[in-house]
Formats: C-alpha cells, sequence, structure tokens
C-alpha cells in the first residue's frame, strides 16, 4: 500500500538534464576558462576566491559555480537572495564551519540574484569572506557597480559571463540531442537549418536554447512513422518568442545608452538599429519617444530647433495611434535626430548655471529689473530704471544688464559652430560688441 503514496520522479527539463558534468563540457566563456586563462588556471590548482559572475540568463552562473567546487573539492552551498535573510545567511555559514571542522573541506557558498540583497545583508557576508570561512559566489544580471556595496566587491573579484554564439549554441543542440535519452528514445528529424533558426531564436541564452528544442520535440509531427521538426514547428515553437530584453536590468539601460550615442554620433543606421531592437523585445515606445525629446534638447539644442518640434511631433503620433504607426514617426524622429547639427550648448550653461545658483549666495534682484505692482514698490523705485527694449535702437538697450550685480560678467552659453547656432553666435557678438561699447552701462566701474 505504501507505493500508492511514493511521489512518482520528478520530471527534468532538458536545460537540467543537459547540465555540464565536467569543465570540459561547459559550453562558452573562453575567454575566462581557456587554455592559460587565469581563472581555468586557478581553477585547476584548487586556488578558491570569491567572486561575483555578471551575465545574461541562461549562460551558465550557476553551472560553472557548481563545476568549481567539484573541480575544487569543496562543499556547495546555495542561497536564493530573492527568499533569504541575513538569519538564512548565518545559518549557512554555520553550516560550512560545522563541515570543514568535521571534514576539513571548504565550502563555496553561491548566493543567485545577489543584487537582490539589500546593504545590511550583503554587509553580513564580509566577515565570513574576509576570513575565508567561505568562498563567496554571487551571481547577478545587473551591474555589480551599481548593485553590490563597495565592501563587498573590494573583496571579490567580478568575472563578466558573455552570451553564448550561434555556432556554441547549435553545437549544444547537437550534444543534446545525441546525448539525452529521452530526446534519443524520440529520434526526431531535424534539417541543420531549422535546428540554426532554434539557435538564432535563443538569443545567446542556453537555457533557452534547450527549452525551444524540447517544446518543438514536444510539438513534432509525425510523418511515416518518425517525428519531423520542420517549419511548421518551428513557427510554432517560435510564434511567442520575445527577444532577451530586460525591461529594468542592464540590457535595458545599455540598448537605450546605445541608441542614445548613436544619435549623438549621427549615426543614422546604428540608431534606428537600437530603437528595432528595444521594440522587438518589449520596450514601450512612448519611453523611447520620451529619450527623443530628451536627446533634441540636450545633444542637438539650438542648432537645429526643430529637432525637438519633431520628436515631439513623433511622441504625439505614438499617443494617438499607437502602433505600428508611431513607431514609424518615432522612428522618423530618431533618424531625423541622428543627422541633424549637434550642440550641447544650451545643455552645459543650464548645468553651469545651476552650479553657480546652488553654490552662490541668494543674490538680490536688482532694483531696475523688480517688479512694481504697488505704490510702495514705486516708492523704492523698483523698476524705476528700466530701459524698456523696444524702445531703443533695433529694441535692443545696449550697455542694460540683467544679471545680480555680483555676477553681473559671468557668459554661461557659447553657441557652437555649427547649424543655427552660427547666426546665434554671430548675433551674440554683435550684441555684445554694443554693450562694450555703449556709454550707458549699467555697471560701467565692473565692467571689463
Amino acid at each position: 500500500m505504501s507505493d500508492l503514496f511514493q511521489s512518482p520522479p520528478r520530471h527534468q527539463p532538458l536545460a537540467a538534464r543537459m547540465r555540464p558534468r565536467s569543465l570540459a563540457q561547459y559550453m562558452g566563456q573562453t575567454h575566462l576558462l581557456g587554455p592559460g586563462k587565469p581563472l581555468r588556471e586557478a581553477v585547476e590548482r584548487g586556488q578558491l576566491h570569491s567572486m561575483v559572475l555578471w551575465g545574461p540568463p541562461g549562460v551558465g552562473k550557476t553551472t560553472f559555480a557548481r563545476l568549481l567546487a567539484e573541480e575544487c573539492d569543496a562543499r556547495f552551498a546555495t542561497l536564493s537572495a530573492v527568499l533569504a535573510g541575513v538569519k538564512d545567511i548565518r545559518a549557512a555559514v554555520a553550516e560550512a564551519e560545522q563541515h570543514h571542522a568535521q571534514s576539513g573541506r571548504g565550502t563555496i557558498l553561491f548566493v543567485d540574484e545577489v543584487h537582490r540583497f539589500n546593504k545590511a545583508q550583503q554587509d553580513a557576508f564580509l566577515p565570513y569572506v574576509e576570513e575565508g570561512t567561505v568562498t563567496f559566489v554571487g551571481a547577478t544580471t545587473e551591474n555589480p557597480a551599481f548593485e553590490l556595496n563597495n565592501a563587498l566587491l573590494s573583496r571579490c573579484r567580478v568575472y563578466m559571463l558573455r552570451s553564448l554564439d550561434e555556432e556554441e549554441l547549435l553545437a549544444l543542440l547537437h550534444r543534446a540531442l545525441a546525448e539525452d535519452e529521452a530526446l534519443r528514445a524520440l529520434d526526431p528529424e531535424v534539417d541543420e537549418e531549422v535546428l540554426g533558426k532554434l539557435a538564432k531564436a535563443a538569443d545567446g541564452d542556453a537555457r533557452g536554447a534547450l527549452n525551444l528544442l524540447e517544446i518543438a520535440c514536444d510539438l513534432a509531427r509525425e510523418e511515416g512513422g518518425r517525428y519531423r521538426i520542420d517549419e511548421a514547428v518551428l513557427t510554432e515553437v517560435l510564434s511567442a518568442d520575445v527577444r532577451r530584453f530586460d525591461k529594468g536590468g542592464d540590457y535595458f539601460y545599455d540598448q537605450i545608452s546605445a541608441m542614445h550615442k548613436s544619435v549623438r554620433g549621427s549615426d543614422p543606421d546604428a540608431a534606428l538599429y537600437w530603437f528595432a531592437r528595444m521594440v522587438d523585445g518589449g520596450c514601450d515606445p512612448l519611453y523611447i519617444a520620451r529619450r527623443a525629446v530628451r536627446m533634441a534638447s540636450e545633444d542637438i539644442g539650438n542648432a537645429d530647433p526643430r529637432a525637438l518640434q519633431v520628436a515631439l511631433g513623433a511622441w504625439d503620433v505614438q499617443e494617438r495611434l499607437g502602433s505600428p504607426e508611431g513607431e514609424l514617426a518615432i522612428a522618423q524622429a530618431i533618424a531625423y535626430l541622428a543627422v541633424a547639427p549637434k550642440s550641447n550648448a544650451v545643455y552645459t550653461a543650464y548645468k553651469r548655471v545651476l552650479a553657480d545658483v546652488r553654490r552662490d549666495p541668494s543674490y538680490e534682484v536688482p532694483v531696475h529689473l523688480r517688479n512694481a505692482p504697488t505704490k510702495l514698490a514705486k516708492s523704492m523705485a523698483h523698476g524705476a530704471e528700466y530701459r524698456y527694449a523696444h524702445d531703443e535702437p533695433d529694441a535692443f538697450a545696449a550697455g542694460e544688464n540683467y544679471l545680480p550685480e555680483p555676477i553681473h560678467d559671468r557668459v554661461y552659453y557659447h553657441p557652437v559652430p555649427r547649424g543655427l547656432e552660427l547666426k546665434i553666435a554671430d548675433k551674440l557678438e554683435n550684441l555684445r560688441r554694443l554693450n562694450r561699447e555703449s556709454d550707458r552701462q549699467r555697471y560701467p566701474a565692473r565692467r571689463k
């Protein structure tokens, strides 16, 4: 009767069944684990050190940590930063100390999603890492420089794991078909071209590639007594495919950064490429439209003021019409911004002004610029000496000054010699010359 209550064997996904059993089977990361590489040599010598493994999902961070423990004859313990707290950290360390006392073996403490730990939780590792009680191995998809405490980072080496290329993924799929018992029993017929498309769709993610292959095998069509993975199956498998794009992580910020820098670098092809990558990955087009408005002001400015209107127009089209019409309007705006003349003169001027305002005293508004809505204000001569520019020749009050007296000679805005700012620079130079030559200078004793 007891057999009725025994749990059936748990089904493992193909990605778990194909987990490498040795470093020789480990796929990718040759820049870290290739012959003669420092990390490979450290592993072979059994010289463990605490580290942070930084890379996208599916590149083998957890697998490498397990293999590291096996290669170095160390105990492997794991924590998930999503579920664990300081109490769990201390319990894991206590177990490591007890195990070392009994067996003399060290412990690799693997912490998945380590960036999800707060400062106090990260600090809890410090004494144990410092003393060598455990070898800390953290895994993260986020930039450690932003997400991890400096104190913890200083005690670890950071290794960046890369996405697998299509050849590596294709080799992995071939190995799965040849070695996995379940797939060998099914013995599906699959063309090399179809397999290549599966590898490409995985977008550098080994776990994703194996998941796609497993789904394809489940959907394989039976033809003549044999299962076949053809284009029809492939279409069904990839119908819900979404490119790797973490809306809150490094992929998001890396790609928007690449698009912004492509616009700034006047490369419309690259700018449109990154725009398409983000849209294809599920990024909200309105976010990109907002960034385009920022680019128009920050990187183009008065060199071509129309850029701001083009960006705002694209934003408006996206809000009114949605996709795909709105995306085309945003693409048009991005191409325009990329080829427009560039100027960050207003952007840098504003930053300098803001820095001065925050550093300097709160200077009084000059009396001649003050408002005089009441008799009291008028009796105090507020606005009395103000010169109305429209009553002056060419609507310019030469010699007048509009800054507080202590800083009356500061210049913040320096137009660049590109686009419309060429004409703006000429006009400003002429106006400043008229100021210098005027016999009605507001602060003549201080004028340079």
